[in-house]
């Protein structure tokens, strides 16, 4: 089940001190804003990403929680992380989807759309 109830927002940021292009190493961080507009309150459980490169090539990252927390966003609040990943191309995807809870222990998921990676001026 998709929950309407929450707005994410991914900003990205291409690394360069990290990166090594002639390696075909490209490091990004993400900074990802969680809003409850919803009103009840929740808390994250696990993630689930799914990075693509700009030659398709795929990895899912999944596990408990975020950057080691499992956080709760109560109703009208929001929570916001930044982490990192790296790919094999200057430009890439990022897409997936949150377990959440409610109070009430009642299971949800919320959809993460999908959001670019791409170091600075690539795209137009």
């Amino acid at each position: 089940m998709v929950n309407k109830n929450f707005t994410i927002r991914a900003v990205t940021h291409y690394i360069v001190e990290q990166s090594e292009p002639n390696k075909k190493r490209y490091v990004f961080s993400y900074t990802v804003t969680i809003e409850n507009n919803g009103n009840r309150n929740t808390q994250l459980l696990r993630r689930k990403w799914l990075v693509t490169d700009a030659n398709g090539k795929k990895l899912v990252i999944a596990g408990e929680g975020v950057v080691g927390e499992q956080p709760h966003i109560n109703a009208g609040k929001e929570y916001t992380y930044t982490s990192g990943t790296i790919i094999e191309t200057p430009v890439g995807v990022m897409q997936g989807a949150y377990s959440m809870q409610y109070e009430n222990k009642l299971p949800f998921e919320i959809e993460i759309y999908p959001f670019r990676l791409a170091l600075p001026n690539i795209l137009h």
